[in-house]
């Protein structure tokens, strides 16, 4: 009987053991993990963001820096997932999916996104034909595919290659997986230099370098949004 209590001991401080070394080296992984996709500034110092020419709501911020701080305030007031369906459109405050990240962010730079889209939509509905089947103002603008449409037809397309650094800029658009997803590009990158995204999937982590997961959606669309280059006739000005 001692000879088997010493064995169980025995067995137990081995078992403890191996179980704490494993814990040590998952910890070890996650440290490593967390380290590894911290905004770098070294990264930000070599690949500083270009300022816009354009200054929409004359605030004395340009339009980039502008939507690049509007979207992170979405990302820090965490608002829930929320992709339903609003008469007027806008979720409650609060609330929100990926889309909203984005007319949010271009509201901060003085832009009101839905009555650009909603505008645009009843202009040509033939261009949205894939993505609406029906125009309908409560829901279109909170379409990622609706917006890439809009992106595609305004804005200036970018390489979509995630390891094309030198491409991607804080205010930029970035949509995945042909409108299943969009965010914003964030002003903060990665120890690699891969940009981080401004975006609302549910995530813990509103800000991350998305672009760097194995397993994120595939980027299908990469704009930058030149007021300049847009007609008159489809810009619309923010009224809080």
């Amino acid at each position: 009987m001692k000879r088997m209590r010493c064995l169980l001991r025995g067995g137990l401080g081995w078992a403890a053991r191996v179980a704490a070394g494993v814990l040590l080296a998952l910890l070890a992984v996650l440290a490593g993990f967390v380290w590894w996709t911290m905004p770098s500034g070294r990264m930000g110092a070599r690949y500083p963001m270009a300022a816009s020419a354009v200054d929409f709501d004359a605030d004395g911020v340009d339009d980039y820096r502008d939507i690049v701080q509007g979207a992170r305030a979405d990302a820090e007031a965490w608002p829930v997932y929320d992709s339903g369906y609003y008469e007027g459109g806008y979720p409650p405050e609060g609330r929100g999916a990926c889309t909203d990240t984005v007319w949010r962010a271009f509201a901060r730079a003085g832009y009101d996104l839905k009555a650009m889209v909603d505008r645009d939509v009843a202009a040509d509905p033939q261009a949205y034909a894939g993505v609406v089947d029906e125009p309908d103002p409560n829901i279109d603008f909170r379409r990622a595919g609706v917006l890439d449409v809009f992106f595609r037809r305004y804005a200036q397309e970018l390489s979509c290659d995630a390891d094309a650094l030198d491409a991607w800029q804080g205010g930029d658009v970035v949509v995945f997986g042909n409108g299943s997803h969009i965010g914003i590009v964030s002003d903060r990158r990665d120890r690699r230099g891969k940009a981080f995204v401004i975006h609302n999937m549910g995530q813990l982590w509103r800000e991350n370098d998305y672009l760097a997961y194995p397993f994120r959606q595939e980027v299908t669309g990469h704009y930058r949004f030149d007021a300049s280059a847009v007609p008159a006739e489809v810009l619309a000005a923010w009224h809080t």
